[in-house]
């Protein structure tokens, strides 16, 4: 008996020695991949020549635009990896709002490798040397990359970060204070792309920046976090302990 007792022990912490490597390994990607949906900061400035008013009259190399678009690319199939990647932890917690996040993120990158192919497309009417004939296409281009990134990357990473530190507060995975910054960020970000969609302030103001610094701070912090310090063991067992039952929003 003492035998069979002493067997099942080790196994028990075999099994549980294996979750925690395994939510370990899950929490580093995942921060890893947060970290690289910022790499397209750049962009801000790298743009900024492509949407002007006369850039097929110029000339020069679009190396800049084409890299910002590779850069772009690289920030959509990270941003899904995120959702992806967290996806068997966090439905562990809610299924129906981790795979709301899932969703949510891939309608997000769809967007920004629209854009990408918008501001791409104004690159290759120069090269193909579209000139004066092209301005109107290329100006029409370009706000229509004003308006998808407005819609891709305002408002749907607000609705991810809400959804996101909903189940990162429920589940404790990591610190409730860091949950939280997602949680009252992403009405934040909602309250300023309604106010650019309104005409209340403009899509380049500083206001309308500002209503993004919450949910960068958020998605930035917890890359750090998951990178440096991971899941929370005793939130993981926990989990691991609760039935699969949740399928709703709300259901503890």
């Amino acid at each position: 008996m003492n035998v069979t007792k002493e067997v099942n022990l080790a196994t028990t912490t075999r099994q549980a020695t294996t979750k925690m490597a395994s939510s370990r390994k899950t929490a580093l990607v995942a921060g890893l991949l947060y970290l690289l949906t910022f790499v397209s900061v750049p962009t801000l400035v790298i743009y900024g020549q492509v949407k002007s008013a006369n850039y097929l009259l110029g000339a020069g190399p679009d190396t800049a635009a084409i890299i910002g678009g590779i850069l772009e690319i690289i920030v959509a199939l990270a941003g899904i990896g995120t959702a992806v990647v967290l996806f068997p932890v966090l439905k562990k917690q809610n299924e129906g709002a981790a795979l709301g996040l899932v969703a949510y993120r891939i309608l997000e990158s769809s967007t920004i490798f629209v854009g990408v192919a918008f501001l791409l497309s104004i690159v290759s009417l120069r090269q193909a040397g579209a000139g004066a004939d092209g301005l109107v296409t290329s100006h029409a281009l370009a706000a229509l990359y004003d308006r998808i990134f407005l819609l891709g990357q305002s408002f749907f990473p607000a609705i991810c970060d809400l959804l996101l530190g909903f189940l990162l507060y429920r589940s404790r995975l990591v610190p409730r204070g860091l949950s939280l910054i997602g949680i009252i960020g992403g009405p934040i970000l909602i309250a300023g792309y309604l106010a650019v969609m309104f005409g209340l302030v403009g899509q380049h103001a500083s206001l309308a920046g500002l209503s993004a610094l919450p949910v960068a701070l958020f998605e930035f912090s917890l890359g750090v976090w998951l990178i440096v310090k991971g899941f929370n063991r005793s939130a993981i067992t926990s989990l691991s302990e609760k039935p699969q039952t949740n399928k709703a929003m709300g259901v503890a």
